[in-house]
């Protein structure tokens, strides 16, 4: 409605109506803007009701009990908010999945035990250079593809000595799968030579297994892929009827569930230790550190505590060799 204004002075211009107001712009330009920002919020909107991080917290930790280990590992790098909550929740989420997931293999593939864990008093022992050599043979040429461990990191019972071993083959093992599903050689390294790529890969595989030693979900990701290892590796085998001997039975349920639920049933005994990449044609079912109880009809698996044993031996064999050294200044002061 226009707005009655008096003007001052001429009498036929006293009284204007002004009726000026908002102009309605119309064009195809504007239109299609018009569609396009409503376009933008429309899809802004569902992004927002549709995201992950707008649940619940007690929910998302639900839903992500579900994943396996490497896709948590890789939710992990997609925002903040997931960093952060993977971050704050991987011990319960870690409990959550091997829970569900992994009640075989963790028995098989434990973690070495870090040195910060071991009583200060045994430490010397360890670091023993005459001790070290009684494990020389994780230093001998053939064990080409394994790096060795750091004796400041982890203990270097014999015990733990094979734990690092067995997860750094995990590891290898799992690279050559491509090899050898393909039927192509995997390169062999002269003994006693040192080539740049295998220093290189071992050197990836012991930075794996390093991480492992202090994030449960990278220990749980190199079950997980000794899990799928394993799977491949028996279908390999399984197509080659040559081979006359004891298999897993292993079903299409068994793959899809993700778990080694299937790996506790009766099966052959792994005997092959790829202490050479050239052994790994012959491995099916990797499962070491387990026996079968015809017995008990179940697998008995090498307890957690036999790394106490070890150590205590390791405080043995320095009270024999301290005792050994006062004979011999004993002696040697009789005479």
């Amino acid at each position: 409605m226009g707005k009655v204004v008096e003007v001052p002075g001429d009498e036929e211009l006293r009284v204007l109506e002004d009726k000026t107001g908002v102009l309605t712009l119309r064009s195809k330009r504007t239109e299609r803007l018009k569609r396009k920002q409503a376009r933008k919020a429309q899809k802004k909107s569902e992004r927002k009701s549709h995201n992950l991080s707008n649940l619940p917290y007690e929910l998302v930790l639900n839903v992500l009990v579900f994943l396996g280990p490497r896709d948590i590992l890789t939710l992990q790098q997609v925002s903040k908010f997931f960093q952060v909550l993977i971050a704050q929740e991987e011990h319960s989420l870690a409990r959550a999945v091997h829970r569900t997931r992994f009640q075989c293999l963790d028995k098989c593939f434990r973690l070495p035990v870090l040195l910060s864990d071991v009583d200060p008093a045994v430490h010397g022992h360890l670091k023993n250079p005459d001790r070290r050599e009684l494990t020389a043979i994780h230093r001998k040429p053939y064990y080409q593809h394994v790096q060795q461990p750091d004796p400041a990191e982890i203990c270097t019972c014999l015990t733990c000595l094979l734990r690092w071993s067995a997860l750094c083959l995990v590891v290898d093992f799992a690279y050559w799968q491509d090899h050898l599903d393909k039927g192509e050689p995997i390169p062999t390294i002269p003994r006693g030579s040192l080539p740049e790529w295998n220093q290189s890969l071992i050197a990836r595989n012991a930075a794996l297994v390093r991480k492992a030693l202090y994030s449960p979900l990278y220990y749980l990701r190199l079950l997980e892929m000794h899990l799928n290892s394993t799977i491949r590796s028996i279908r390999r085998h399984s197509v080659n009827k040559s081979i006359q001997r004891p298999r897993f039975h292993i079903t299409q349920d068994d793959i899809n569930s993700g778990t080694d639920h299937w790996l506790s049933r009766s099966g052959p005994l792994t005997y092959d230790l790829p202490y050479h990449r050239n052994n790994y044609d012959m491995l099916e079912s990797w499962l070491p550190n387990r026996s079968w109880s015809s017995e008990l009809k179940q697998w008995i698996y090498i307890p957690a505590e036999q790394h106490n044993k070890d150590l205590e031996l390791v405080v043995k064999w320095a009270e024999q060799r301290k005792t050994a050294r006062d004979q011999v200044v004993v002696n040697t002061s009789c005479s």
